[in-house]
């Protein structure tokens, strides 16, 4: 297959996979930009994740306009991907998710930090994006360009931010690796809050952070993780 093939093909595998893993549920979406055109980024129609198949996915510029809608409905949050993508050139995977053992570290003083290895590679501390910096009262769903691009430099060059009472943001420079961030974020959340019941937490050093992260971002964790939670979701192509 093509690279642009096999790009949409691990989008399909990638909105089954963040299902399977409870990353996503009938909301929350997953983008990868063009392979061969970085002014370009594929996102499924409006349609639940778990039912995204290549038939769904959809061509947009950075500006989140559709290059052939045909009537689709689209996701109304797509500028979280274009603003990303422009202010990220190396960034080729965002995923937008609202998985609940995350939610609690959008609303409360507590911060989310890693407490074991596999979660290195969403930083040393993930901050909290909030619409009322900038915005006052909005109905928390990222809707517009100008509060994309907001988002987008909260983020930083980070990989992950949290979105103050609604869900967060995770990027990677494939989409391997943003969904292995992702579903071990979600696990870290449960995690650390499960700690909490034991007492005073010891979290990773800012070296343990670094070393874990550069660790589990290889090639080879990154394709055993994939073909593991491919196989799980059947996700995996013939």
């Amino acid at each position: 297959m093509s690279d642009l093939q096999n790009a949409l093909s691990d989008l399909v595998t990638a909105n089954r996979i963040l299902a399977h893993e409870k990353v996503i549920d009938a909301f929350g979406h997953v983008s990868i930009r063009h392979p061969e055109r970085p002014d370009r980024f594929f996102l499924s129609r409006s349609r639940s994740p778990e039912l995204v198949t290549l038939d769904d996915l959809m061509e947009f510029d950075l500006d989140c306009n559709p290059i052939d809608q045909r009537g689709r409905s689209m996701y109304g949050e797509r500028p979280i991907h274009g603003a990303i993508y422009q202010a990220r050139p190396e960034i080729c995977a965002v995923v937008h998710h609202h998985a609940h053992p995350i939610l609690p570290f959008t609303f409360t003083k507590e911060k989310l930090r890693p407490v074991f290895h596999m979660a290195g590679a969403m930083g040393s501390e993930v901050p909290v994006w909030d619409f009322q910096n900038n915005f006052g009262d909005t109905n928390l769903l990222v809707t517009t360009m100008e509060q994309a691009h907001d988002l987008a430099r909260s983020l930083g060059s980070r990989n992950t931010i949290l979105m103050r009472g609604h869900g967060c943001v995770v990027v990677g420079k494939s989409i391997a690796q943003a969904a292995f961030i992702s579903i071990f974020m979600v696990d870290n959340a449960k995690l650390q809050t499960l700690g909490y019941q034991f007492g005073e937490m010891t979290f990773l050093t800012e070296g343990e952070i670094r070393m874990s992260s550069e660790l589990i971002s290889l090639p080879v964790a990154m394709q055993r993780s994939w073909e593991y939670w491919s196989r799980r979701c059947t996700a995996v192509k013939s």
